[in-house]
This record gives structure tokens, sequence and C-alpha cells, in this order.
């Protein structure tokens, strides 16, 4: 019988060749450990790499490389400060327009300079390829500041004549029209009120940003200017002396919107059954027609009148297509019949005929509770007499004559 190997010569060759696997797997193993943190530190390393690349053209690209201008600069242009622009936002404005070569030059030219960090919203006239230095110079000289424009209350579009002195009040197409006014490089550029108003006679409602309340009236006037008067509120805007009339009379009337909306016009118009265009007008009548004291009691007497189909009788009406201020009217004045002559028509007026301040505004959508039909304003100082009888009204008309200030009484 042939003898079998011994076991345990077996067992330890098993054992030797488990020995050897798990040796070449433990070396597989690290292996691929060391493949993965080779792999990781490639990967690490692209984009550490890849950082300071975009990093670094980050920085350039914003703050340059600390290079700057020299000279007197090359042309003239106009830059515009947005609301909230910090001094850096600046900075990239006036590099993005080859004012400045770099944010870093103007940063560093402008701290410590407390009229750049009180920098106003707006316009400004700068030149190309100037010292930083310069830039923060021009920015902080009120001289450089274009496109500001103010309105003040009561003010209407076109001007008028104080026909006592003969002082021409500029209306606000005059008042836009000097606001884009600007010097570059010698040339003197305007929008012309002409420009100004043929936009607001021609220009579609829509175009034209006028609110969804005062679409109707405004295109019942056909291609007149004035349907678009009391649209654009009184306030100081920056207007951009390079932009044509059109968008212009646009941002203005958008502006204006927004600020009438602020009073709750819509409600309000709605509580006293009337639209919120017609409240407008009122308020605009109110505006002309008498002092701020007594703003609430002439709304009232206006809502009176209309409620029993009074006509209002406003020699405001009547000088408003006049283009005159001020003035007592003839019967033959009274007797033009014009969209806007109370005399002749009842009710409203076919538009605003100014654009009223926010205190006439609260007026007319607050009236003072009273029943007056009438009221004449008796002396210089400017005191106004109320009252709901006719007769007493003709006393009270007698008492300005002796005064004066007949002109003044209704």
């Amino acid at each position: 019988m042939r003898a079998g190997r011994p076991r345990v010569v077996d067992s330890a060759r098993r054992a030797g060749r488990v020995d050897r696997a798990a040796r070449r797997r433990e070396e597989q193993g690290k292996k691929r450990r060391r493949f993965a943190g080779r792999i990781a530190l490639v990967v690490f390393v692209v984009l550490l790499v890849a950082g300071v690349f975009v990093g670094t053209r980050l920085w350039s690209t914003v703050f340059g490389t600390g290079e700057d201008y020299s000279g007197n600069g090359k042309r003239d242009i106009v830059i515009h400060v947005q609301d909230g622009d910090s001094t850096t936002m600046v900075g990239q404005t006036l590099q993005n327009q080859q004012v400045v070569k770099t944010v870093r030059a103007f940063v560093n030219a402008a701290h410590g300079n407390s009229k750049i960090d009180s920098i106003q919203p707006g316009y400004y006239r700068m030149r190309t390829e100037i010292p930083a230095a310069n830039a923060v110079a021009r920015l902080a000289d009120p001289n450089s500041r274009v496109g500001r424009l103010v309105i003040p209350e009561g003010r209407q579009l076109d001007d008028t004549t104080d026909m006592k002195t003969n002082k021409v009040n500029p209306g606000i197409l005059t008042l836009i029209s000097r606001a884009t006014c600007v010097d570059l490089d010698g040339n003197r550029r305007c929008v012309s009120v002409d420009d100004l108003r043929a936009a607001a006679a021609h220009s579609s409602p829509k175009v034209l940003a006028v609110p969804p309340w005062a679409v109707e009236p405004v295109t019942e006037l056909g291609a007149d200017h004035h349907r678009i008067e009391g649209l654009i509120a009184p306030g100081t805007f920056n207007v951009d002396p390079a932009a044509p009339a059109q968008s212009i009379l646009t941002e203005l009337i958008s502006a204006g919107a927004v600020e009438y909306m602020k009073s709750g016009l819509l409600d309000t118009a709605q509580s006293l059954s009337l639209s919120p265009y017609d409240i407008l007008v009122v308020a605009s009548l109110v505006q002309q027609e008498s002092n701020s004291q007594d703003f609430a009691k002439v709304a009232r007497v206006i809502y009176n009148r209309l409620h029993a189909r009074h006509t209002l009788e406003f020699d405001s009406t009547v000088n408003y297509p006049l283009d005159r201020r001020e003035v007592a009217t003839t019967d033959a004045d009274r007797a033009q019949r014009t969209p806007w002559n109370t005399y002749v028509s009842a009710g409203l007026p076919a538009t605003a005929i100014c654009s009223p301040g926010i205190d006439a505004l609260r007026a007319a959508e607050h009236p003072e509770p009273g029943d007056w039909l009438y009221f004449v304003t008796i002396d210089a100082q400017g005191t106004t007499l109320f009252t709901k009888d006719y007769q007493q009204h003709l006393a009270n008309i007698e008492l300005a004559k002796r005064n004066g200030v007949l002109d003044s009484a209704r």
C-alpha cells in the first residue's frame, strides 16, 4: 500500500499560499492608496493654480495693477453714479468708461475724502484718461454735476407770464431742457423744448408709461402735449442728458405715478366715488386757487359745486391755455371755449392745470367737512372767506374790491 504525503506538509503549503495572497492584496491596497493620493495631490495643485490664476485676473480686473493715467485727458463724457454705489463701485464705473486706469488708483486717491464718501447719485461730467486724483476732484466739484432737475409745486408744462410783473416762470418742459444741457469738448448739447413737446404730444400713453388710471383722459385729448399735464410730479430728479426726449418723459411720468400712489390715491378715489385722475385734477385746482392753509376747504368747495352741478368758474382754468398766471380774466377770456374753461363747461377741466404738491393732493383726497359753495380772498395777506350763501359771497367780493384784490374773487 502506497504511503500518502504527510498532512502537516499539505497544511503548511496551504497556509503559505494564504499568506502570499494576503500579502499581494495588502500590496495592491497600498498601491491603490498611493495612486489615489497622487491623484488627490494633482487635483489639489490644479485647483490651487486655477484659484491663483482666477484670483489674480479678478483682482486685476477690479483693482488693476496700480497704474494711473497722466495728463489732461482725451475727451469729455458723462458718467452715472447709481444710488447706493460704494467708492469701489464708482471706481469701477470710472474704469469701465476709461476715466481712470484702475479702480485701485481711484480708491486710493479717494481715501479720506469726505466729499466722495457722501457723493450723491446722478450724472457727472468727467474726462477720459485722467489721473485718479483729478477724477476725485471732479466728482467732488458741484459744477461737474449735470442732469439735476428740480420741479417746484404748482408748475405747469409751458412757461407762464405774470401779467402784473411780466416775469416769465419757466415751465416743466423748459426746466427739463435746461437740466439736459451739458458742455462736451466745447459743444453745448440740450434736449430742446420742441422735442419734449413733440414727444408729449405724439408718443403713445404706453410708451410714456402713463398709469392705467390716466390712459383714457390722456387719449381723449389727442395729439395735444397738454394731455400729460400733472402726470410729472414735483420733486428733484436726475435726468440723463444723453437720453432722447421720449425716454426722459417716460422716466418722469413713471416716477410721478409712483409718488402719487404713495398717498393712497387709488383707495381714496374709490371711497370718494371718483377716478384717481379726477382727484389729481382737483388737487391741481386746489394748488392754483388757494394758499396751503385753505387747501382742504377749497377742495370741499370744489366737490360741493360739482355735486350741486354748479360750474366751477375758476380763472385759473381760463388762464391755463393762455399761459398766464395771477391775472383777473375778462369777459372775452371767460367766453372762450377750451377744454379747460370752467366758466363755459360744467365739471372738471380736461386735464390737471399744474403739477400739484403732496399737500394739495392730500387735501383733494381728504377735504375738510363743510357746506361752502363760494370763497374769496379778501386781502394781500391771503385771508380767504368761505360761505354757502351767495349774498354773503357778494358782500365778501365787495370787501375784496375795497382791498384791491378783486382778481382773487370767486
